[in-house]
């Protein structure tokens, strides 16, 4: 399907006042900025004007998983989303300081009283990467193009069931109408894509968008092969200042030991996803600084509950006993999360309970029924109601003699994995479950995740502040076409119960209230045993800081350099010797790259808003 406009919109000059709409929110505007108690800077100093960046400085990382795609419609695993956070902006973004929303895109927006028109306002000064002005335009091609080709809604797709109508009014002004109020910003949930490249294109699922790239993040994509890995140039129009460092490479390593050995010998600058071995190796490195970050992601098993096409057709090769929920949670219960993370993690972590990780407690799963702990006994006697007799050798058969066998898949790039395995497949035959595993490539486990060709699979998800998306994945509407393409499910997971327990959360105002839906929504897939979610890991990172320090953190408190809610991680990188604050550039401070934390900004004056939500503001989120 072809997404070309052959008629482009022309450019307007006119806003629309806003006094008929509600106004959310506290900016930045000339006058005094209050950043904190004592702590003060004029608007000059908070000018973003910075130096140039030293000819090609590069900041170089590993890239120990496979990529599914650089086209941000079809990106799914994160080694891919990572790297297009860095390139494509949304419309609101998640700040450094503690993952509050801040502009991103837009630099401000509004709601109306009933919550169902929003309205984006986009500066008019602004350039994509080559140079060509960003438009609210831009914007209206990016939710249409999802909203009117199925192939376009693979990454994102389940985010706009409440999107009804997007229009740029114009080139400053979005207005997006709802079909009902929601309680995520959606400015926050879609990467923008610059409509003159893309709308030319007579199949954006198929581009492959992997060189000369343009953007409106800090980086772009300059080239990409599987061989020579990825290679990013600082964009000079980026509007918070062109970055400090000129370049950033992806390196393919065949696994993490490899590139730990790189970061040793300055191969490399910066590597992620540690294990706790490597990671305490690392901390007496000369020239080398470690960080353990609370993590957004969780640690699981997949457990297949039968897969199944959006069109109800069967995929997939799943043993048919675990379509028995009985069965799927005896095996939940024969694992023994808290052994995996003292013994594989050694504690670097938290033992979960729902899917939403630590770093997001106002929705992590509280005042839970946890009946499906490690107890295998409890596990033992559920089989036997289940009708699994044990049978010879201490491998339970169903009514006909079938042997209860089940594979168990992991990535071959990363080791915790194997150490997992080793552990769950004797604990699996406690309860009479014989266990093969096999380690395989990230993007074939992708693959056969998603066309049902497992028994039991690690997993795990990164996510952002506000739980939606994962949610959404749970949707029967986010079950795959047959082929493979389409919507993305979590774990092959369909209940009508849930999906409506989904939509209430999802059109939920009030934060208590809502808080309490996403508790019950986790407890449905707990109870459902498809996922059984093992620990919410520490991020274990390290870089050469005898080249590069600072790295702002996500959240400034304890968080991580990689794999945040954004690119301020690596934007933020300066090579040692440069100037990296206001005390030591005359060029001025950028408020995201030094971390500064814009959710605490007071204004005094007129000027340009940063809108804040309304249901934000209780004592508890501020927190």
């Amino acid at each position: 399907m072809s997404l070309r406009r052959t008629n482009p919109r022309p450019r307007l000059t006119a806003r629309p006042r806003l006094s008929a709409q509600r106004k959310v929110a506290v900016g930045l505007i000339a006058g005094i900025v209050v950043l904190a108690p004592g702590a003060l800077v004029s608007p000059a100093m908070a000018a973003t004007t910075p130096a140039e960046p030293p000819v090609e400085t590069t900041l170089k990382l590993a890239l120990t998983a496979d990529i599914d795609s650089l086209n941000p419609f079809k990106a799914i695993l994160a080694s891919s989303t990572s790297i297009l956070a860095l390139q494509y902006q949304n419309l609101v973004a998640y700040g450094a300081e503690n993952n509050e929303e801040v502009p991103g895109m837009a630099e401000s927006w509004t709601t109306s009283e009933d919550g169902t028109v929003w309205t984006f306002h986009l500066p008019a000064d602004r350039e994509w990467s080559d140079g060509e002005p960003i438009t609210a335009q831009d914007a209206e091609w990016t939710f249409q193009a999802i909203q009117n080709n199925d192939e376009l809604k693979q990454a994102n797709g389940a985010l706009l069931t409440s999107v009804e109508t997007v229009e740029a009014t114009d080139d400053e002004t979005l207005v997006m109408t709802l079909a009902e109020p929601q309680a995520p910003n959606p400015g926050t949930q879609l990467p923008i894509m610059p409509e003159h490249v893309w709308s030319q294109l007579d199949d954006p699922a198929t581009f492959a968008n992997d060189s000369d790239t343009v953007g409106s993040g800090p980086f772009t994509v300059a080239t990409y092969d599987k061989t020579a890995g990825v290679t990013m140039k600082a964009n000079p129009n980026f509007w918070q200042g062109e970055a400090k460092i000129s370049t950033i490479t992806f390196a393919p390593y065949k696994n993490s030991d490899a590139a730990v050995q790189a970061l040793k010998t300055g191969e490399l600058d910066v590597v992620n996803g540690l294990t706790p071995a490597q990671f305490q190796a690392l901390e007496n490195e000369p020239g080398i600084t470690t960080n353990a970050g609370t993590g957004r992601r969780y640690q699981a098993i997949a457990i297949n509950p039968g897969t199944e096409a959006a069109d109800g057709t069967a995929l997939g090769d799943g043993n048919p006993a675990l379509r028995n929920v009985d069965v799927r949670r005896a095996i939940a219960m024969a694992i023994d999360s808290g052994t995996l993370l003292e013994k594989v993690m050694q504690g670097l972590g938290e033992e979960a309970t729902g899917e939403v990780p630590a770093a997001y407690p106002v929705y992590q799963m509280s005042g839970a029924d946890l009946s499906l702990a490690y107890n295998p006994d409890a596990a033992n006697a559920l089989l036997d109601e289940a009708g699994y007799t044990m049978g010879a050798g201490g491998v339970r058969v169903d009514e006909n003699g079938t042997p209860l066998e089940l594979r168990l898949m992991g990535r071959n790039t990363d080791p915790i994995h194997q150490q997992m395995a080793d552990y769950v497949k004797p604990w699996l035959k406690v309860i009479g479950i014989e266990v093969n595993t096999v380690m395989k490539a990230s993007a074939q486990v992708n693959d056969d995740s998603v066309l049902g060709n497992y028994d039991l699979y690690f997993t795990g998800w990164g996510m952002g502040p506000d739980p939606d998306f994962q949610l959404s994945m749970n949707q029967c509407s986010s079950r795959p076409n047959a082929d493979g393409t389409g919507a993305t499910s979590e774990n092959n997971f369909c209940s009508a119960d849930f999906d409506a327990l989904f939509l209430e959360q999802h059109a939920e105002l009030d934060q208590d209230k809502r808080s309490a839906l996403v508790n019950d929504a986790q407890q449905m897939i707990y109870d459902s045993a498809v996922n059984k979610v093992l620990y919410y890991a520490n991020a274990l990172e390290a870089y050469r800081s005898d080249r590069f320090e600072p790295f702002t953190t996500q959240p400034a408190d304890g968080g991580v350099i990689t794999g945040q809610n954004g690119p301020w991680g690596y934007y933020s990188a300066t090579p040692v010797g440069l100037p990296s604050s206001v005390s030591e550039a005359d060029s001025g401070v950028n408020l995201f790259a030094v971390g500064v934390p814009i959710a605490l900004v007071a204004i005094i004056g007129t000027g340009a808003f940063l809108f804040i939500r309304r249901r934000r503001a209780t004592a508890d989120e501020r927190a």
